[in-house]
Order: C-alpha cells, then sequence, then structure tokens
C-alpha cells in the first residue's frame, strides 16, 4: 500500500471511529452541567476517564491525580501524525488562550498513542512547541493502552514497514475536572472560539 492510499484509509477510520463514538453518546439532562453540554456520557461521568499512569517529557511518572489539578483538555494522538493530530492540538492549544484572556485557566494535555516512537523526549518536545503549558505524556505500550482503555479511545497502528507508519485513532478531545471527571467531549469540528465558550460554560457551572 502506498504512504498516500494508507493515509487516505487511515483519514477515512479515523472519521468513521469519530462517528461512531459521538452517537453513542445519550443525552442527559440530570446534572449540574445540563445547560452545557451539546452531548452527554452515557452512565455519567464515571463512564469515561479514570486512573492512569504515564511518562512526561522529563521522565517523571504522572498519574490522573498529579495531572488533572485544574480544569484539563485531553487529547491521544501521536507526534508523527501527519494531518489531524497538528489541527487538532493547535485548536485546544488556541481555544486554552482564549480562555486564559478571560481569566479561566484549563490544562492542555497531550498523550500519546504511538509508544514505540514517542519517547518522554519526543512526546514532551512536541507539546511544548503546541503551547508551553501543555503536558505531554506517553509511556509503556502497557500504561498507554491502560489510558486509552479508560477513555474509551481507539487506536490501531499499522504495519511497520518503514519509521513512517501510520495510526489510524478516535479524535475527541475530553475536558476532566478534578471534582467531576470527564464532563464533556469535543468533536474535532468545532472552532477554537466555540471549543473556549464551550469549556467556559462548564468551568463556569463547576
Amino acid at each position: 500500500m502506498s504512504r498516500l492510499s494508507a493515509l487516505l484509509a487511515g483519514v477515512a477510520v479515523t472519521a468513521l471511529v469519530g462517528v461512531s463514538v459521538y452517537y453513542v453518546l445519550a443525552p442527559r439532562s440530570d446534572d449540574k452541567f445540563a445547560q452545557c453540554r451539546s452531548t452527554a456520557i452515557a452512565g455519567g461521568s464515571a463512564a469515561i476517564g479514570g486512573p492512569f499512569e504515564l511518562v512526561d517529557g522529563t521522565g517523571a511518572t504522572r498519574t490522573d491525580a498529579d495531572v488533572i489539578t485544574e480544569p484539563t483538555l485531553i487529547y491521544f494522538g501521536y507526534t508523527f501524525c501527519p494531518d489531524v493530530c497538528p489541527l487538532d492540538v493547535a485548536r485546544n492549544a488556541e481555544a486554552v488562550d482564549m480562555l486564559t484572556e478571560k481569566g479561566k485557566d484549563v490544562q492542555p494535555v497531550f498523550i500519546s498513542i504511538d509508544p514505540a516512537r514517542d519517547t518522554p523526549e519526543v512526546v514532551g518536545a512536541f507539546a511544548h512547541n503546541m503551547h508551553p503549558d501543555m503536558i505531554g505524556l506517553t509511556g509503556t505500550p502497557e500504561q498507554v493502552k491502560a489510558a486509552s482503555t479508560a477513555y474509551r479511545t481507539y487506536y490501531r497502528a499499522h504495519d511497520a514497514e518503514d519509521e513512517y507508519y501510520l495510526v489510524d485513532h478516535s479524535t475527541f478531545s475530553y475536558l476532566a475536572l478534578p471534582e467531576d471527571g470527564v464532563v464533556e467531549i469535543f468533536r474535532r469540528e468545532l472552532a477554537p472560539g466555540e471549543l473556549a465558550d464551550q469549556i467556559a460554560c462548564f468551568v463556569d457551572a463547576a
């Protein structure tokens, strides 16, 4: 399979997974964030998210309790991603800056689903380049899988014919609050301003 064919296939699968995950979210109105939601998490905030143990750009072990100490915007991707991840992470970074201008602090986080290539140094540099406050996390394949499972994300690496192999993955961003867990899942189609406005609603309602 050519690199172009693999790329197109990866984008198609990513889009399909995104649509599939989005539409299994069941609407709710019995929580304090009801006025903010465009979706709701089936089973409540405990259904997605949970404990993880990963490694940051300095090589230090970081748990969910270490990372989610304030409103936190989490994205699962990989640094070799040719198109989707950089655009999504840049969108998140821009939204975080908009929120800062409004006096609302939100921690951006990038979790790699490609631990074979994304060493702590690589993921740390990527995160810092996208936003100076962004936390980049990676880990062993087992640690990454556990975090992905907790957040119900999908990823699958193509056969590694060379160092430029692609990884299919879901493309949601997750807003987690320290006291409430994951409260919303955002689609990649949202513009930075729309994302910032929606996050601000949750922060104000917390």
